[in-house]
């Protein structure tokens, strides 16, 4: 029986790194946040301890408003751009408040960004990089800025063309982006056919979502489909393979457990645990997610 390839659990990451945002305070479920000179309040699952909501909450921008019916809506109390840039490091990104209380940005994947960037640019050969369930594209433009050709795959035509608009902002208009609007499954499947492989992949799988003709995407039901087909488009002397991960109640253990199997065959570690950020007012720490990474070392 071949040996497992070791996973290291490591502390809690915490995205500490940034110029224009900040985790003000948490308390009753809600998040108050600093996007640039935009202040935000957010329902957060994660903030289970009461908090003082102090008197620095009343200064906020917009207040999201959970809906018993599901849902909600923003409450602002000033007039806000359609939306604005923040910065991190030599990177810039497009936020904007969207009906699903989201900005647009996880500012906690820095952690992962300051992970792979440097990964990228020490190559000594052209790097590929596969970006599933991409969203808006941050990870993409760090991989892209940083030397990689990308392909950038989700199934929201309004997202990949948010992506487009963070690629233009870091003067990434004629950079090797591909940009495609499809299922990840269907989509990676294809890649096999043609042959087409890459030195890294990146996910950030949903809970629950549907693709561009209405298929249906489970985490639970379906993940282990996906790591399968990206590991047969991993290229023979692949650097890494990362997956990102909002799903409560699936562990890093889990994922460790998928991609030892997975990815068994191969040279090199898995890595995983929490990732969170630093909250400013009394040095707690938010977790906003889980992620496991293998690495070819």
């Amino acid at each position: 029986m071949m040996n497992p390839l070791p996973v290291h659990h490591r502390p809690l990451l915490q995205a500490t790194d940034w110029e224009d945002y900040q985790l003000l305070d948490c308390g009753n479920g809600m998040k108050y946040e600093k996007w640039g000179d935009v202040r935000l309040v957010r329902p957060d699952p994660q903030v289970l301890w009461q908090g003082t909501q102090g008197g620095q909450w009343s200064t906020y921008d917009g207040w999201y408003h959970r809906s018993a019916s599901g849902g909600g809506t923003w409450e602002f109390t000033r007039k806000l751009p359609a939306s604005w840039e923040i910065r991190y490091q030599d990177y810039r990104f497009r936020v904007r408040p969207t009906d699903f209380k989201h900005t647009g940005l996880f500012p906690e994947q820095a952690a992962n960004w300051s992970w792979f960037g440097p990964i990228i640019r020490q190559s000594q050969r052209p790097f590929s990089l596969l970006n599933l369930f991409g969203y808006t594209g941050a990870a993409s433009i760090v991989a892209a800025k940083s030397g990689a050709a990308v392909c950038h795959v989700d199934a929201a035509k309004g997202m990949v063309q948010w992506c487009r608009e963070n690629a233009s902002l870091n003067g990434l208009q004629e950079a090797p982006i591909r940009y495609i609007v499809d299922d990840c499954i269907k989509f990676v499947q294809r890649e096999i056919r043609r042959g087409s492989t890459y030195d890294a992949i990146i996910m950030d799988p949903p809970s629950y979502g549907r693709g561009k003709s209405g298929e249906t995407w489970k985490l639970e039901k379906h993940l282990w489909e996906l790591l399968e087909l990206c590991a047969a488009a991993l290229a023979p002397n692949a650097r890494f393979l990362l997956i990102n991960s909002y799903t409560t109640g699936i562990s890093p253990t889990v994922l460790a457990n998928m991609l030892q199997d997975i990815l068994g065959k191969r040279r090199g570690a898995i890595t995983c645990g929490e990732i969170g950020l630093p909250v400013v007012s009394d040095g707690k720490t938010l977790p906003c997610g889980i992620y496991c990474r293998w690495e070819n070392l």
